[in-house]
């Protein structure tokens, strides 16, 4: 059967034009989805397109994965990115990933013997918040996690990612090798840190030797990265079959729009990733805070509301008036003013944002951004929330969005549809929403502190901000309760 590997692809294809044999496994990245294909593998690819050079991939997955990775495999690792815009498509073959490791095709032991090879320069991660095993009420590796609990007693065989890069740390620390760089891209807030408050929590608690070696000699970079990469779908993988005229199961789609500001510390190295239009800064964090509350907290507003009101897209929302109003407003009117970012146009930022939302090619589905929402509204909304009641400034959209989470996990939208909410505290929210009245609702999910901490439900004007917005969404349902609040 011919694959992308074999066959003769359109000549409106993007193909390599680098030296795929010269390729070692100099980054070993953990988390082959869809973002990463489409951002971070895609822009190492374009540095090899126009320098050259060795940086080749190496992608980990332990516990899943196994199906992609033999798909993968069986297209001499390449796969296809198509960036869809509103005036067309253009497919790319991405080649930076030369290497594939699974914990259930090959071996535990492999996957760490592959850290420890002399060449490896950078540790990437893209493994979401769960896989970085933090306390959120402390920020701290979570001692009670089942995953910390069996690597820390049994270190040599360890099943998380903290386990595993202390695991290889130590290795190479007793071979004399050369430490690596540790490179989280998922978009959380200071990524940089919170690997390495879990890598140190690790090490801490096997050597406080091994622990003051990986804090001087590993860094940690932050980094803001920004595309949006749909989940593939049936429909997806069928229209990039077209294009190509072969099948590629690995393929994604995704905006043409593509960000990435890297925080530049480096121990062994890096690409010259400037070459793809990356932008190497000392400091993430401003980027990083105006690109969660912007862009994400919106996003997440579309995806509550949204949903709730039967928009199956963040497209569809846009073609609403009243939702796209409510979005810029949002991003200029609450998020912009608490920002710290300097020369930005913020006004010029917010109205690509909007653009990129209505791009109708793209077909992001609003239940696929409202996943995980206990993980995601305290840096995209609350976070905001509270500098405004610092400074006594109005949030009546950010009110909106958060009460529209809690009507959203309630499981119910407004045509009375159940909804699959799929969030790491599901289990814990049925319970509150089983046991609580609608008149109780507000009140008794901000009990969770791991989400609204303590201060906020302690707060009367958050409390009553919320529980009005709230009975708006319940009572006359999410659009409606849009168009009131643009009028407030």
């Amino acid at each position: 059967m011919k694959t992308i590997a074999s066959a003769s692809l359109p000549a409106h294809v993007q193909q390599t034009r680098y030296d795929r044999q010269q390729l070692r496994s100099r980054i070993v990245h953990f988390g082959f989805g869809a973002f990463h294909r489409a951002h971070q593998a895609l822009l190492t690819d374009r540095v090899l397109n126009a320098k050259g050079g060795d940086w080749g991939i190496c992608e980990i997955s332990l516990f899943s994965g196994d199906v992609l990775m033999s798909q993968l495999r069986a297209q001499d690792h390449l796969f296809t990115v198509m960036e869809k815009g509103a005036d067309g498509n253009q497919p790319i073959v991405v080649g930076a990933v030369h290497e594939c490791l699974n914990a259930k095709l090959d071996s535990l032991a492999a996957i760490i013997e592959k850290f420890c090879e002399p060449q490896v320069a950078i540790v990437s991660l893209t493994i979401t918040e769960k896989g970085y095993c933090i306390d959120p009420a402390t920020g701290k590796l979570d001692l009670n996690n089942a995953r910390i609990i069996h690597d820390l007693e049994t270190p040599c065989e360890p099943h998380s990612a903290p386990g595993i890069l202390v695991e290889a740390l130590h290795r190479r620390r007793e071979r004399g090798l050369s430490p690596f760089t540790v490179l989280s891209c998922d978009n959380i807030p200071d990524n940089g840190h919170v690997v390495k408050n879990a890598v140190l929590g690790m090490a801490q608690k096997r050597s406080a030797e091994l622990a003051e070696w990986i804090s001087t000699h590993v860094s940690f970079p932050g980094t803001m990265v920004d595309r949006i990469v749909p989940a593939a779908t049936e429909a997806s993988l069928a229209e990039i079959t077209q294009e190509l005229g072969v099948e590629d199961p690995c393929a994604i789609s995704c905006e043409p729009f593509i960000q990435w500001v890297v925080e530049d510390n480096f121990v062994a190295g890096r690409p010259e990733w400037e070459v793809a239009g990356v932008q190497m800064v000392q400091d993430v964090l401003p980027w990083e805070q105006m690109k969660l509350r912007m862009l994400n907290g919106s996003h997440s507003f579309l995806a509550y509301l949204g949903y709730l009101a039967g928009y199956a897209h963040v497209s569809d929302c846009m073609q609403d008036a009243s939702f796209r109003t409510a979005a810029r407003r949002l991003m200029l009117d609450e998020q912009a003013p608490t920002l710290r970012i300097t020369d930005v146009d913020l006004t010029a930022y917010a109205n690509s944002l909007i653009d990129r939302f209505a791009n109708p090619a793209l077909q992001h589905r609003t239940w696929q951004i409202a996943m995980d929402g206990s993980q995601k509204l305290p840096q995209r909304m609350l976070e905001g929330i509270r500098v405004h009641l610092e400074r006594g400034s109005a949030w009546p959209l950010l009110a909106l969005g958060v009460a529209g989470w809690i009507r959203y996990v309630s499981g119910v939208d407004d045509s009375g549809n159940a909804i699959d909410v799929r969030d790491p505290l599901s289990d814990k929210i049925r319970a509150i929403v089983d046991a609580s009245s609608n008149d109780e609702r507000v009140n008794a999910l901000l009990t969770l502190n791991e989400i609204f901490g303590q201060d906020l439900p302690q707060s009367p004007l958050f409390v009553d901000a919320v529980n009005q917005a709230y009975q708006r969404i319940a009572q006359r349902g999410a659009r409606q309760a849009v168009i009131e609040t643009l009028n407030i």
